[in-house]
């Protein structure tokens, strides 16, 4: 039961990332999953089955708030489901030696670059221009769905940055387009499981707790936004995915590490870790105050020239 109320809290705080930065809630929840013992194909599993409900209740939130562009949604989730389906079933086929390797080295890779995207360059930012081609978004689509199911998370990390460099869509858009586009990502991902494990490779009890913590979240992901630094968060949230990944990549016996090696490997993610909160810290209250400094600019009314008679 503790294990489940675990799970809630956690699919909850996921989501409230997922919210706030448009990626996040796969990749810090099969973390998770792997660190309390799920095999790599069984944790991708539960965390899209979970994913349906949270997705449906995401992108009906942003619906509701006019956050969707379902010219990019209809364009990227059809490739979306079809990576994700095959990036399904190659993970399902893989026996779980060989698949922790590959979910461990791309959950990695994914936390590097959350870490480093917002600790360098803060939330992300795209200027409004013109329409994204097809030929643009179904390539972006298929790579972020296979990479999604295969890592256990990852059609955030993908789409949503790309979006944004694109300079064609607004950030509001591009958060809730991926959202929204991600819940038939999660339903082609969980049939390919299904298809590949059957019922008994998920565990249903872990998904549904997941599932109720982020369909919870979901409608209030936009509030820590207004609390809660994004680029702050970023930093936290891709160290943690750093951190936890790199204990499983230095105990498997694929990478045999003596334990020196693994405690030096600790120490560095960790001062790493913590050089980046803190630059991430220092960058926003920067902001702040460059923002603050210009507001108190434009109230200064000059005092109106008198003339001399």
């Amino acid at each position: 039961m503790q294990t489940l109320i675990l799970l809630a809290a956690f699919g909850l705080a996921a989501q409230l990332v997922d919210g706030s930065l448009g990626m996040g809630y796969g990749v810090t929840s099969t973390t998770l999953l792997l660190a309390i013992g799920a095999t790599p194909a069984g944790a991708s599993a539960t965390v899209h089955l979970a994913q349906i409900g949270t997705t449906l209740s995401s992108g009906f939130a942003h619906w509701r708030m006019g956050n969707v562009d379902w010219r990019v949604v209809r364009r990227i989730a059809v490739p979306g489901a079809v990576g994700a389906f095959l990036g399904a079933t190659l993970l399902s086929s893989l026996s779980t030696e060989a698949a922790a390797p590959l979910m461990s080295a791309i959950l990695l890779a994914l936390g590097v670059y959350v870490l480093v995207r917002f600790t360098a360059w803060g939330t992300p930012r795209g200027n409004l221009g013109k329409p994204l081609r097809r030929r643009f978004l179904g390539p972006l689509g298929l790579a972020g769905g296979f990479i999604d199911a295969t890592g256990g998370g990852g059609w955030g990390p993908v789409g949503t940055p790309a979006l944004l460099a694109s300079g064609r869509l607004e950030p509001r858009k591009v958060i809730g387009s991926v959202c929204t586009s991600e819940f038939i990502v999660a339903v082609a991902a969980s049939a390919g499981f299904l298809v590949g494990l059957g019922h008994a490779g998920v565990d249903w009890a872990w998904a549904a707790a997941l599932l109720v913590g982020g369909s919870v979240a979901a409608p209030f992901a936009a509030w820590i936004v207004r609390h809660f630094p994004p680029r702050v968060l970023g930093s936290v949230v891709g160290g943690m995915i750093i951190l936890t990944n790199t204990r499983t990549v230095v105990n498997g016996d694929w990478l045999p590490v003596p334990p020196v090696g693994q405690v030096l490997a600790y120490v560095a993610v960790a001062a790493v870790w913590a050089a980046a909160v803190t630059w991430s810290v220092r960058a926003h209250l920067a902001d702040r105050a460059a923002e603050k400094a210009a507001a108190d600019r434009d109230l200064v009314v000059p005092e109106p020239v008198r003339d001399r008679a």
